[in-house]
C-alpha cells in the first residue's frame, strides 16, 4: 500500500476526550473516529489489526475444535424472559419494538440464542460435546462510556459457548479454553495474569478473568480483556437443552461460555507496547510488517530505490507501507514512530547513491545500514527476529 493512497489521518494532539494512552494513540495513529459517545467508526489502519486478532483467535479455537457461526444480534425478548435475564441492568441491554410492536432486545451476549438453537437440533449423546463460537458486533448501553474502545457502546467480541454430557467433560473443555485463551493473547503479544472472578449475571460455577497488565484499569490493576465460565445446567433448563444418554435418559447439557473482547485486546496491546512517540506494534497484529521511508521523494535515486524495494517485498507477501508522500521528512519519522510499524527501511539521499539502505527496528530502535542487495535476507531475518519477540 502507499501511504498517498491510504487512508491514515494521524494528528499532532490527541482530542481532549481522550484520557488513556491507547485512546489518544489510536486518534492520533488515526486508527478510530468518534461518532458519538460510546461509538467509533474503525479506520482501514485499525481494521487490519482487528482481522490479525480474529486470525489468531480463530486459528486457536480451530485447533481446539470449536466451529465458527454467526448469530443475530437482535434478539427477542421471549428468549431472555425464559432465562430470567430481560431486565438484567448489569448487562445494560437495549431494548426496541418493531412495527408489529414484537419486542426486541439488541443483545451484548448469546447464552440464550445458542441454547435455544442447541435445543432444537441437538437430540442425542452421539452429537456431544460441541463448541461453538463467533466473532460479531455487540451492544452494550452505557451510561458513561469512556477510554475509547476499553468501555465502549458498540464493541466486537469474540463469545464461545460448549455443550457436554456432564461435569467432566464440561471441565475439560473448560481447561482446554483455558490453553487457547493463554495461546491466543500470548501470540497477540500481551502479557496476562489468570485470576479467579465473579460470574456475575452469566450465573453458573467457576469462573476466571484474563487481565493484561497496564497502569490503567478497572480492577487488579489491569484490563480485563477475556473471561471464562463455567455455567452448569443454568441455561440448558431454562431455555430446553436436552439430549438423551446412551441408556436413553433424557438430561440436560452442561455448559461453559468463554469471551474475548477483540476491540479491548487491541487497546490493551496499545497500552502495553508503546512508548513517548507512540504505538509499538508486535509483528502477528500490526496493520503492516514494514514501512518503506524515502526521506526525500523528489529525489529520483531515492525513490527508484524505494519502488525496486516495495515491489520486491510485494513479491515475496511481505505487508508493507510505502511513505510516498511528498513531505519533509521529519513528518514521515514522527508519522513512522507514531503508527508503529514494527520494521522501517530508511532510503536516504546520500546511502542511496551508494546502494544502501538503513533497516530499523521500532521497539529496539536497533539500526542497521546494509547494501541494497543485501536487504532481503536481513530483513527476513530482523522479521523473524521481530515475529519470535513477539
Amino acid at each position: 500500500m502507499r501511504w498517498s493512497k491510504a487512508f491514515i489521518p494521524t494528528i499532532k494532539e490527541a482530542p481532549v476526550e481522550a484520557e488513556i494512552t491507547s485512546h489518544k494513540l489510536m486518534l492520533r495513529a488515526g486508527l478510530i473516529r468518534r461518532l458519538s459517545s460510546g461509538l467509533y467508526t474503525y479506520l482501514p489502519f485499525c481494521l487490519r489489526v482487528i482481522k490479525k486478532v480474529g486470525d489468531i483467535i480463530r486459528d486457536e479455537m480451530n485447533k481446539k475444535g470449536a466451529e465458527e457461526l454467526l448469530m443475530p444480534i437482535l434478539q427477542p425478548t421471549e428468549l431472555w424472559e425464559k432465562s430470567g435475564r430481560l431486565n438484567s441492568k448489569e448487562l445494560a441491554m437495549l431494548t426496541a419494538k418493531d412495527r408489529t410492536g414484537r419486542e426486541f432486545v439488541l443483545s451484548p451476549t448469546h447464552e440464550e440464542v445458542i441454547t435455544d438453537l442447541v435445543g432444537r437440533e441437538i437430540k442425542s449423546y452421539r452429537d456431544l460435546p460441541k463448541n461453538f463460537y463467533q466473532i460479531q458486533t455487540k451492544f452494550r448501553d452505557e451510561l458513561r462510556p469512556r477510554s475509547g474502545l476499553m468501555r465502549a457502546k458498540e464493541f466486537i467480541m469474540k463469545d464461545s459457548y460448549s455443550f457436554d454430557v456432564d461435569e467432566e467433560s464440561a471441565g475439560k473443555t473448560y481447561a482446554m479454553m483455558e490453553s487457547a485463551y493463554r495461546s491466543i493473547f500470548s501470540r497477540c503479544g500481551l502479557n496476562i495474569q489468570v485470576v479467579k472472578a465473579d460470574p456475575g449475571a452469566m450465573g453458573g460455577g467457576m469462573s476466571h478473568e484474563f487481565i493484561a497488565l497496564a497502569d490503567i484499569g478497572e480492577e487488579e490493576n489491569g484490563i480485563e480483556v477475556g473471561q471464562i465460565f463455567s455455567l452448569g445446567t443454568k441455561y440448558s433448563k431454562s431455555i430446553g437443552a436436552t439430549f438423551l444418554d446412551k441408556n436413553g435418559v433424557e438430561k440436560l447439557c452442561v455448559m461453559g461460555c468463554f469471551g474475548i473482547g477483540v476491540t479491548r485486546t487491541i487497546s490493551a496491546i496499545i497500552e502495553q507496547n508503546h512508548d513517548e512517540y507512540g504505538i509499538m506494534w508486535p509483528l502477528s497484529v500490526s496493520p503492516y510488517q514494514v514501512l518503506i521511508l524515502p526521506v526525500n521523494i523528489s529525489d529520483s535515486v531515492s525513490r527508484g530505490l524505494a519502488e525496486k524495494v516495495y515491489n520486491q517485498l510485494q513479491e515475496r507477501k511481505v505487508e508493507v507501507l510505502l511513505d510516498d508522500r511528498d513531505v519533509r521528512g521529519g513528518v514521515k519519522f514522527k508519522d513512522a514512530d507514531l503508527i508503529g510499524v514494527p520494521v522501517r527501511i530508511t532510503v536516504g539521499s546520500e546511502k542511496a547513491a551508494s546502494g544502501a539502505l538503513e533497516i530499523r527496528e521500532r521497539r529496539t530502535g536497533r539500526e542497521v545500514t546494509v547494501r541494497a542487495d543485501e536487504l532481503i535476507p536481513n530483513l527476513m531475518s530482523t522479521l523473524q527476529e521481530e515475529n519470535h519477540e513477539s
